[in-house]
């Protein structure tokens, strides 16, 4: 039988255009008494070896609506940034994870986009999403790790911007 708990491996997707705009969406969990929580794309694998181009495809189809699963347009233009973070989970999440378990190891990936584009948000997860420059973008991260990705884009090298093909998104 499989377990409820989730797996403290998960992806962080920086979907961003060729103008470096970023892709911020808002977590239905935030706290009233708190900022919003923006963030990346980001999920946990749905199985230990599941690879993590997969979850990272899986997680960014799931809560944009943007496919690049393999054969998709898109698919060329996820790119695994070989940077990898383990934090500490937050208090407040330590119940989805079996007990013991307090870190969580986090692969980063980037997604880059033609242009600004409308995303299909899952209600349940996010409520809203917004483009922004990639250092209004990274300000506005809950996640400290989060705003270091987006700041990556700065050392991207020139063929990481390489221009892509217009077309259909989704």
């Amino acid at each position: 039988m499989p377990s409820s708990f989730k797996i403290p491996q998960s992806v962080l997707v920086v979907i961003y255009t060729p103008q470096r705009d970023v892709l911020l969406i808002k977590r239905t969990e935030s706290d009233p008494d708190a900022p919003p929580f923006w963030q990346s794309v980001t999920g946990s694998k749905d199985h230990e070896d599941e690879d993590w181009a997969e979850t990272a495809a899986r997680e960014v189809w799931e809560e944009t609506g943007l496919d690049c699963r393999p054969g998709a347009p898109l698919c060329a233009h996820l790119r695994d940034w070989r940077l990898e973070n383990t934090y500490t989970i937050y208090p407040r999440w330590l119940h989805r994870y079996a007990p013991g378990v307090t870190h969580n190891t986090e692969r980063v990936f980037g997604l880059m986009v033609p242009a600004v584009c409308d995303v299909a948000l899952q209600p349940r997860e996010h409520t809203d999403f917004c483009w922004l420059p990639y250092a209004q973008a990274a300000d506005l991260c809950f996640s400290p790790s989060n705003a270091e990705a987006v700041l990556q884009l700065t050392h991207l090298p020139p063929e990481g911007f390489a221009s892509i093909q217009r077309g259909p998104l989704l």
